[in-house]
């Protein structure tokens, strides 16, 4: 994530993103007209530079930052197919449980009616003179009746379990196949972007072959272009120690400034823009989405003049970085190789948006 497209987060993949090749990205002699030597102000150089490699860095970091959001969908998808297989199982087998209770019910009903039929007048007249008096032939005659009525409502209530069950697996299967189409469709669409994987490691390589080659005075620019380092105020750090989550989330964040930029890191040693964030509240035991656009698309809003510590700043069109606010008009971000975690000022970008957790 380099440059002004730190922490790109594509919800919906598009695989055909034109970037440019690794050649270009290689250092390039400064070009001499046959005259002399062509006067060329430093500063516009070091400006166009760190504008040409961050151009390349926001497409690079667009492709990796799309390849990682399917790849987490692609799990969550995974999940879900498996639940889904599973509530399907327990829904066949309920309803062939159902099933049985009913055949035998209605096996036993059978065997009851054939038997009162075969029957009838011996079994009333047998009743009657085993029993000792009126009243007990009675209770004798009125207690087969009852249970012939009661398999009958235990029939009828078995069929509707199984009517139930029968529906319920349709729609477990339904779902089953939907969540494995969507699975399908999502693994197409990645196995297209792992196709581009082997460019998009190249142009990593060129990009920071690029950036270790500036000299001093380049590479400060290259470190530079979020604007400066702020120092921090003692007095900040006690009040973050004595606040809640977020106060505590930006403390922890603050503990890996120079902590070196990493291509998708979530630390502790090396972070990306949204690696940090991840990191630092799960210091809290809280978590949040990987992806930056994620991140910002998961908080709750909050307005830019009633941040606190640990508000979460979408930063550029798109939501293609983030930072963590600390308080003071300031953030702690990570921002882009070859730039340590830094803390900087809240508007040294522009500010798309901002969420608390």
């Amino acid at each position: 994530m380099l440059g002004f497209g730190a922490c790109v987060c594509i919800a919906s993949a598009t695989v055909g993103i034109g970037m440019a090749s690794a050649q270009d990205l290689l250092p390039r002699e400064r070009i001499v007209t046959p005259g002399g030597n062509l006067e060329i102000d430093p500063n516009a150089d070091i400006a166009a530079l760190v504008e040409e490699v961050s151009a390349v860095a926001r497409e690079v970091s667009a492709k990796s930052e799309e390849v990682k959001e399917l790849e987490l969908k692609l799990g969550e998808q995974e999940r879900a197919v498996a639940e889904a297989e599973l509530r399907a199982e327990a829904a066949r087998r309920g309803l062939e449980q159902a099933t049985q209770t009913v055949q035998q019910q209605q096996d036993d009903i059978d065997q009851l009616a054939l038997a009162r039929y075969r029957g009838r007048t011996r079994s009333v007249l047998g009743t009657t003179l085993s029993s000792e008096n009126p009243q007990e032939a009675a209770e004798r005659l009125g207690y087969m009746g009852a249970l012939s009525r009661d398999a009958h409502r235990k029939l009828i209530g078995s069929a509707k379990v199984a009517r139930d069950s029968r529906a319920a697996r349709a729609k477990s299967e339904e779902a089953v196949a939907e969540a494995v189409a969507k699975r399908e469709d999502l693994a197409r669409r990645k196995f297209e972007l792992e196709k581009h994987k082997a460019d998009l490691e190249l142009q990593r390589r060129a990009i920071e072959e690029r950036v270790d080659s500036l000299n001093e005075q380049q590479r400060r620019a290259w470190e530079g272009q979020f604007g400066p380092d702020v120092e921090l105020d003692p007095a900040l750090l006690d009040t973050l120690a004595a606040s809640g989550t977020g106060g505590q989330a930006a403390l922890s964040a603050l503990t890996r400034q120079g902590a070196p930029y990493g291509w998708g890191s979530t630390g502790p040693e090396q972070f990306d823009c949204s690696g940090l964030m991840v990191w630092a509240y799960a210091q809290q035991g809280v978590t949040i989405p990987r992806t930056s656009q994620a991140q910002i698309a998961g908080g709750r809003p909050v307005p830019t003049d009633e941040l606190q510590p640990g508000d979460i700043i979408g930063y550029f069109p798109g939501v293609t970085h983030v930072g963590m606010y600390i308080g003071n008009g300031q953030v702690v971000h990570a921002s882009t190789y070859g730039i340590p975690v830094q803390v900087v000022p809240l508007n040294s970008m522009p500010v798309a948006g901002a969420v608390r957790y």
